[in-house]
This record gives C-alpha cells, sequence and structure tokens, in this order.
C-alpha cells in the first residue's frame, strides 16, 4: 500500500478553471479531491450507477440536487443517489475544496443534461 495526497496524485483540470486530484480510481471505487474557484460550476448532470459522497473540506459547496439547493459547510457532506440529477456550484468569493468518493466508480457512467433541465 503507497500513502496518497495532492503531492503523488494525478492531477487535471475541468470545467472552469477548477481543479481535481484522482487519489484512488478502481472500477469499484473512485476518491477525487477537486478544488473549485469563486463563482464556478459544473455542467448538471446524472450518474446511472455510481453513488456518490461529496465531503467538504473547505469553503461552502452549493449542491443541486433534483431542483433543491444544499448549502454543505466545511466538515459536512452529501449523498447523491443513481439517478439523480445534481450540479455542484461554487457561488461564495472563496475557493471550495471537497472530496468526491463515487462507488462504483463514475469513469463511462455520466450523462451530461442541458443548463435548463
Amino acid at each position: 500500500m503507497t500513502v496518497t495526497g495532492k503531492n503523488t496524485s494525478n492531477h487535471y483540470h475541468w470545467g472552469q478553471s477548477c481543479d481535481g486530484w484522482v487519489l484512488t480510481q478502481t472500477a469499484h471505487l473512485s476518491v477525487i479531491e477537486e478544488r473549485m474557484p469563486p463563482n464556478s460550476a459544473e455542467q448538471r448532470h446524472f450518474h446511472s450507477a455510481a453513488r456518490q459522497f461529496f465531503y467538504v473540506l473547505s469553503g461552502q459547496l452549493t449542491m443541486e440536487l433534483e431542483g433543491e439547493i444544499h448549502q454543505i459547510p466545511a466538515s459536512g457532506g452529501l449523498e447523491i443517489e443513481p439517478g439523480a440529477r445534481h450540479q455542484a456550484r461554487n457561488d461564495t468569493q472563496d475557493d471550495v475544496c471537497f472530496l468526491v468518493i463515487s462507488s462504483p466508480s463514475t469513469r463511462g457512467d455520466r450523462t451530461d443534461l442541458d443548463h435548463e433541465a
């Protein structure tokens, strides 16, 4: 086993200047640390098979889940069931950092939705 972290993990950019670090990625489990800068958002989408848990490390994450808005503070989390339409946003003026834990992995299991959906 190897200890992993942001300094030793695969880094990628996504969305509006957002960052991701893949902490572990298998067919059955994915753990990613993400950073969203102020006033950024991901595209609304859903996963057919994956169940996800978003856990906020710092800042405040806004999660739109099936039309309901949830404000997730640092040290708080929210579970997303398979098939649930959702969109993570940072509506604040500070970075938000969080973990996205998915089982099984979301690789190949994402359907993007129109912004109006």
